[in-house]
């Protein structure tokens, strides 16, 4: 007979924490604004400030939230272009064609993929000749075996 049982986390510390409806409301008004009061986000959730202290306390020590940060409005701040280029890549050479991305200071991001590319990357270039350049500079990486470039128009949601 058990009277006095404990459950015992035995979760490791880079295990994910399953996130709830709440969890997940959550995190969609933090990624709106990150800045929103613990007692304005418990009006809106329905719950105590406390639970929403315990609640983001818990998804930063489960790895869930990594930071905080502020969003710049890059059209005001500097014109520029951003694009995502598909890249499909010779067998064997995603490190090496990884490498020379990495020192291509316009690119922001590189993502591997599924579907028809090997990865996808985000770009960032101050004028349509800079990007022309860039891509050409990307196509020519040896490895490199095809791109196809989407020129990012407007942003519609952007969470961070």
């Amino acid at each position: 007979m058990v009277t006095n049982a404990r459950k015992i986390n035995t979760r490791s510390v880079t295990e994910t924490p399953a996130l709830d409806a709440t969890d997940r409301e959550l995190l969609a008004l933090l990624q709106a604004n990150a800045r929103e009061s613990v007692t304005t986000l418990g009006k809106k959730l329905g719950i105590a400030r406390t639970t929403v202290i315990a609640r983001m306390e818990r998804l930063q020590k489960g790895g869930v939230i990594t930071g905080y940060s502020v969003r710049l409005n890059q059209a005001t701040l500097e014109k520029s272009l951003q694009a995502y280029v598909g890249l499909s890549v010779a067998p064997r050479a995603g490190r090496d064609v990884l490498k020379r991305l990495a020192k291509m200071p316009e690119i922001k991001l590189v993502c591997s993929v599924s579907g028809e590319f090997d990865y996808v990357a985000w770009i960032r270039a101050e004028s349509p000749n800079a990007l022309d350049r860039l891509l050409d500079e990307i196509g020519e990486t040896e490895g490199v075996s095809k791109t196809t470039t989407s020129v990012v128009l407007a942003e519609r949601i952007n969470r961070g």
